[in-house]
């Protein structure tokens, strides 16, 4: 078995968070019509579960229980050893598996650019112009306050 490369930490932490917040429908267009995919086996098939959400207010303290979420996750080995793991909220097996294949691809250099240039970028600048979109509409319903000084 082929040992998972080690990359720099904060490459594969991007392509996981964009997977993660990916919408699942443009993920699967991405997915179909990207024809260079290699062959995989499920070490964990997509199973999905509940994990119990953590918060401290202000970012301070300690922490306390928020509530649960729910979360599938799936772990893949290409034919060539190399393995791919995913979380995604949610019940989507489809956006898992093919989140954990996707990580693998990444880590292999015969996919990892046609990859990144072909699923993730698309998946990025989504992700960005949806955050964009939801901060000009939160901020046309921004209130002002201020306090006027009444006569002395």
């Amino acid at each position: 078995m082929k040992e998972t490369k080690k990359y720099e930490k904060t490459k594969r932490q991007e392509w996981m968070s964009i997977l993660a917040k990916a919408d699942p429908k443009l993920l699967n267009r991405l997915w179909c019509d990207f024809s260079d995919r290699p062959s995989w086996t499920n070490i964990r098939a997509p199973e999905t579960g509940m994990v119990m959400v953590r918060g401290k207010t202000g970012g301070v303290g300690t922490t306390f229980n928020v509530g649960e979420m729910t979360l599938t996750r799936a772990t893949v080995r290409l034919d060539n050893g190399i393995s791919g793991v995913a979380y995604v909220q949610g019940r989507s097996a489809l956006k898992a598996e093919q989140s954990a294949v996707l990580d693998a691809m990444l880590q292999d250099d015969r996919y990892a650019t046609s990859t990144f240039t072909s699923i993730i970028k698309p998946l990025e600048k989504a992700i960005k112009k949806q955050k964009t979109t939801a901060g000009k509409k939160a901020a046309k319903t921004k209130v002002e306050f201020f306090t006027m000084v009444r006569g002395k």
